[in-house]
């Protein structure tokens, strides 16, 4: 089996952890991953790491992420979505007082940088426990805010009590708190009903393959929906080895900038270097010194 990433169409009410145990078992791969959670109740692009392709996970934590989110006014939960229990409902009188112009606009209103606060119930660890089960165990900790970008978000249908919304953000958004903080602006609150990622750095939901479909598929069939390691980050700047600077690479020996002739623009990136046979043969980042570059990850052929 292969190194790479193969995209999955997640569905409804399972873990992220359970897709990949089953991505595992359909594909027999010593390794699989996947770089970037989703809640049971979410579902849409799951991208699994396969073999070597684990290596390269992190680096997606980092890209650009695209969801389609259903917001429900009058309701706010203490999970932010219709798993939690609910904690404060909505007057009357201020639900019937909502206008679409003003919800137009608090929504358009978080389009930019901002500091985000994470829902107490989510991945994220303190002193190396997971939030949510702290949360579980009443211990509800409060994580700093952390700065965030919406870059856009689109009003697909208003239907009150219901937004239909899409979002296009930053890494480490929590689409949950910004249902939330919709909410809170609009004096109502709100808790999130759907949730749905279309998009992940370059792959998209259009291109993945529901899980039931892909645990039918032999294992020729399987191999040809893994992206292959170099095609995975193409959101990073390339640079091609010749053979004498692939054996160096090999033997981790020192990379220097002289040698390459297609150094990119952004030389502080991280950049991908492929072979003439388009292998990925490593992650590299100048160094301090400007002069050469270290190793962020090798990869075997």
């Amino acid at each position: 089996m292969k190194s790479g990433i193969i995209a999955v169409n997640k569905p409804c009410g399972i873990s992220s952890a359970r897709v990949v145990a089953r991505v595992k078992k359909a594909l027999g791969a010593k390794k699989v991953g996947h770089t970037g959670t989703l809640d049971p109740f979410a579902t849409g692009l799951l991208l699994c790491a396969i073999n070597q392709g684990t290596r390269i996970s992190g680096f997606f934590l980092g890209g650009h992420k695209r969801y389609l989110a259903r917001i429900c006014l009058g309701v706010e939960t203490d999970t932010y979505d219709l798993t939690g229990k609910t904690v404060f409902t909505a007057p009357k009188k201020v639900m019937d007082g909502l206008k679409k112009q003003d919800i137009q606009e608090a929504v358009k209103s978080f389009i930019r940088i901002q500091d985000q606060v994470a829902p107490a119930f989510s991945a994220l660890k303190h002193e190396g426990q997971p939030l949510y089960k702290l949360a579980r165990q009443g211990k509800i900790i409060q994580k700093a805010p952390r700065q965030i970008e919406i870059f856009d978000i689109r009003i697909n249908h208003i239907e009150l009590p219901n937004i239909d919304i899409d979002v296009f953000c930053s890494s480490g958004t929590y689409i949950r708190s910004l249902g939330f903080d919709i909410g809170r602006k609009l004096g109502c609150g709100a808790h999130l009903s759907k949730l749905c990622r279309t998009q992940s750095s370059q792959f998209l939901l259009d291109n993945a393959i529901e899980l039931d479909a892909l645990e039918k598929l032999d294992k020729d069939a399987v191999e040809k929906r893994i992206v292959p390691l170099s095609k995975c980050l193409e959101f990073m700047p390339l640079m091609f080895a010749d053979r004498s600077i692939a054996q160096k690479i090999k033997f981790g020996q020192k990379l220097l900038k002289k040698e390459f002739s297609d150094i990119p623009e952004k030389e502080d990136q991280l950049i991908r270097v492929i072979d003439d046979k388009k292998n990925l043969l490593a992650i590299i980042q100048l160094s301090g010194n400007r002069n050469e570059y270290n190793y962020s990850c090798v990869f075997s052929s």
